[in-house]
């Protein structure tokens, strides 16, 4: 008699832990709450879905933020190399960018999908939409010693007992593509911890309303430092881009993984630094040949090749120096000044963004809870976690979407065959 199944979310870990369980014999069945599977796939990448990353493994441990020793065993068990060779094989041709970021060729994000649908339908595996999972049901003493799942109850009143279960709910981003946060409570009810859930990958809002009056200005090659007091809680070279409550960008969206829990305590003060390519010892010869043969302009007027036309409309509140001093009249204490916000541009941070405009959650099912090897839990028999669930996140590039394939495809797998090593 075949593994009986029960896959609950039908997103990028659902799909995947569902193939993996068919794929080795079991009878498996999803229940998406969406009209549709892999609902937030087709927003990924800015719709193009950027699935993967390319990067070697051990360049690839170091882009995930939270628990990288967790998905050692299921990232060697099904890696982003597999993911692609997963594709391939289903139909769809990839391609690498920039970054190691890996796209289907078509630049569709609904190919992914398609892909899973194709590889599902092949396996058997029946789908349930728009059922809504309202409790994972448990029997408390057992043979072994602990609750072991048997069975779902859903909000339309009916129950479906299965073998295994896997909770596959996703996080709390982007809540209109069903992540609403159903696998914190099916967790809660089994028992487990979830560790402080919050936004991250998400842009922050900054006290300066000098920030904000920089609105649509995109910085390209610059230095964001985070502090906490002396501590550099953050820093890192690339792009920002200011907005009307504060900052965006790839940089911003790095810096709010690793800084978001700390936001939570205290404001942070930060900086750019917008000449990182620059000592101040060069950027004060390159100001006094500015100056040269110009020197009953405007100090702002002659410092406008240095800097974007928007913020020059901001200086005069950040510096000592009058709207209409000339250069020849600067101190050589006010060009230090300049010299000095060139390197380091203060402000702020106060919080970050909602939910809404999150990538990704931070926090999830405690991992010491969880079989880092079979995504069974420890604490209840026969329930498995995957995907953003879990307290496991990474930097933008592919690799949260790889982290939910491999504990997918990991949960599935050993929820159809056991863990033989025990």
């Amino acid at each position: 008699m075949s593994i009986r199944v029960g896959v609950v979310g039908g997103g990028a870990a659902g799909m995947m832990a569902a193939y993996a369980a068919s794929k080795n014999g079991a009878r498996v069945t999803i229940y998406e709450k969406n009209e549709k599977l892999g609902k937030k796939i087709y927003i990924t990448g800015k719709g193009r879905c950027n699935f993967t990353n390319a990067a070697p493994l051990d360049e690839f441990y170091e882009n995930i933020v939270s628990n990288k020793k967790f998905m050692y065993s299921s990232l060697n068990l099904f890696s982003n190399e597999d993911m692609r060779v997963f594709l391939e094989e289903n139909g769809i041709r990839t391609k690498v960018e920039r970054g190691n970021r890996v796209f289907p060729e078509s630049d569709h994000a609904s190919d992914v999908t398609l892909a899973f649908k194709s590889a599902l339908q092949m396996n058997d595996v029946k789908i349930n939409l728009k059922k809504e999972v309202k409790e994972v049901v448990f029997r408390e003493f057992t043979d072994e010693g602990m609750p072991r799942a048997e069975k779902l109850k859903f909000t339309d009143g009916t129950e479906k007992a299965f073998d295994r279960i896997i909770i596959c709910t996703g996080g709390l981003s982007y809540p209109a593509t069903g992540s609403t946060g159903d696998g914190y409570s099916f967790a809660k009810q089994t028992g487990h911890k979830i560790k402080d859930i919050r936004p991250a990958l998400v842009p922050l809002e900054t006290k300066e309303e000098y920030v904000k009056k920089l609105q649509g200005l995109t910085l390209k090659n610059v230095t964001l430092t985070v502090k906490d007091g002396d501590k550099v809680l953050y820093s890192d070279f690339g792009e920002l881009l200011f907005t009307h409550f504060g900052i965006s960008g790839p940089l911003v969206l790095s810096a709010s993984s690793y800084i978001g829990k700390r936001l939570r305590e205290n404001p942070l003060q930060a900086e750019i630094d917008l000449k990182p390519a620059l000592t101040e010892e060069q950027l004060h010869e390159r100001l006094k040949r500015e100056i040269e043969g110009n020197e009953k302009k405007t100090f702002y007027n002659v410092i406008s090749s240095m800097l974007p036309k928007s913020m020059l409309t901001v200086l005069p509140e950040l510096l000592s120096i009058k709207k209409d001093e000339r250069a020849n009249q600067v101190s050589n204490e006010k060009k230090q000044e300049f010299i000095s916000l060139l390197k380091a541009m203060p402000f702020t941070i106060t919080k970050t963004r909602g939910f809404r405009e999150a990538i990704i959650t931070q926090g999830g099912v405690d991992v010491k809870s969880v079989n880092p090897k079979t995504m069974e839990s420890k604490i209840v028999k026969n329930l498995y976690f995957a995907g953003e669930v879990l307290d496991v996140d990474a930097l933008t590039g592919g690799y949260n979407l790889q982290i939910a394939f491999s504990t997918g495809y990991a949960a599935g797998t050993y929820a159809a065959i056991g863990d033989k090593d025990k």
